[in-house]
């Protein structure tokens, strides 16, 4: 359930940063959401590492959770300071590449439906996360393609999935 609950806002951080990017919405109202879902995701995480039942397995979704806390976090920061993101940009080069062999890992231990979507999930984001190093970091001008793949991959990779799993339709 922990995992649904934490999709299911991922998925609406994803898309209304995607919304951000292609400039729907303001640099000083973005900072809500993102401070929100950066929450609710570092809760969840301290709870798979430190509570009750933690093993090596909690241990490690924490972790990989705690890469979207920390994005999400230095996106409303960027938002309030004015920075122009490059440090932001990096650090997602280093997620980007962290959640390659993440992806591997996901698809090679997959034997359910849910489970290669998962990994379709992970892939997705460490695209996603490597379109945001180029943008940021590089300065490269890819920010509308950005901000549809973001949009999109709120839907797929976080509301739907989220959703099911809430509901009980995967499990």
């Amino acid at each position: 359930m922990l995992l649904g609950l934490a999709l299911l806002y991922v998925g609406a951080v994803l898309f209304l940063n995607g919304m951000w990017i292609l400039g729907n919405i303001e640099d000083r109202e973005i900072s809500v959401i993102n401070i929100f879902v950066g929450t609710l995701t570092l809760l969840v995480s301290l709870y798979l590492a430190f509570g009750p039942g933690a093993d090596a397995g909690s241990v490690k979704a924490a972790a990989f959770t705690l890469l979207f806390t920390f994005t999400y976090y230095w996106v409303a920061w960027n938002r309030w300071n004015g920075a122009d993101g490059r440090g932001l940009g990096w650090f997602c080069f280093f997620v980007g590449l962290t959640v390659i062999p993440i992806t591997i890992d996901t698809f090679a231990a997959a034997t359910t439906t849910w489970g290669f979507w998962f990994g379709v999930c992970w892939g997705s984001w460490a695209v996603l996360w490597l379109m945001f190093w180029a943008l940021l970091a590089l300065k490269k001008p890819i920010g509308k393609v950005t901000g549809v793949v973001c949009a999109a991959q709120g839907i797929y990779t976080g509301w739907i999935p989220g959703y099911l799993l809430l509901t009980g339709a995967i499990s």
